[in-house]
């Protein structure tokens, strides 16, 4: 009977580690995913904010001033032609 108490022992001893080996394996994993989750978080902020900054960077005013001003670019008439600027300095051709 002693050994049959001492074998029942025994594996009460090894479910017990196994059920704290367990849970501190889970309260490592529960709190890496918290962490993660936070990381989510951030992201998504940081991802609205880009958003935004993008939304401001694609404006028309913005992509107007860019294409005049960069680019030389104009806008054509009611026609549709496409009136050039006045040329200023040597570039401009006599004649013309």
């Amino acid at each position: 009977m002693v050994r049959f108490n001492m074998i029942l022992l025994l594996i009460v001893v090894i479910c017990a580690l196994g059920v704290v080996t367990s849970q501190h394996r889970a309260r490592k994993l529960f709190q890496a995913l918290e962490g993660e989750q936070e990381r989510a978080r951030q992201l998504d902020v940081e991802y609205g904010q880009l958003q935004l900054e993008m939304s401001t960077w694609a404006t028309h005013p913005r992509i107007e001033k860019i294409a005049r001003d960069r680019l030389h670019m104009v806008t054509p008439d009611a026609i549709g032609r496409v009136v050039p600027p006045s040329v200023p300095g040597p570039l401009k051709k006599a004649g013309h």
